[in-house]
């Protein structure tokens, strides 16, 4: 499977979709797609991995990367990992104590505050 990334809007999160191989090939073009909602002023993002067959530290780098960015301005990311595969990766270096991880697209979404905070980029709600 050829690696995607895309991107749309869910009211005041912004979901981005990720499948194939995620490595140290692949993971520039999330990294980009990534910095670029950010600055575009998303705070609040679902990354939905369940499309992705491998990952690898580089790709666990992005995500960890973009965390910080996010908390940075009272944002929040949120990952989506159907599969076994995936989630024994984030027990594994322990990464599931860091991200808020749900099995489905759907299970995130209803995990999501009705109206997640909004914060300008001086920080300010």
């Amino acid at each position: 499977m050829d690696f995607a990334v895309d991107h749309r809007l869910h009211g005041k999160l912004t979901i981005v979709t990720v499948s194939g191989e995620l490595d140290v090939f692949t993971s520039p073009r999330l990294r980009e797609t990534l910095v670029d909602v950010v600055e575009d002023g998303a705070l609040h993002l679902i990354v939905d991995l369940s499309g992705v067959e491998f990952l690898d530290s580089t790709g666990l780098g992005v995500l960890v990367g973009i965390h910080h960015r996010l908390q940075a301005h009272d944002g929040t990311i949120t990952l989506v990992s159907a599969g076994d595969r995936l989630s024994r990766v984030f027990h594994v270096t322990r990464l599931d104590k860091l991200f808020e991880i749900h099995p489905s697209l759907d299970e995130a979404l209803q995990a999501q505050p009705e109206h997640p905070p909004t914060a300008d980029r001086s920080g300010k709600e």
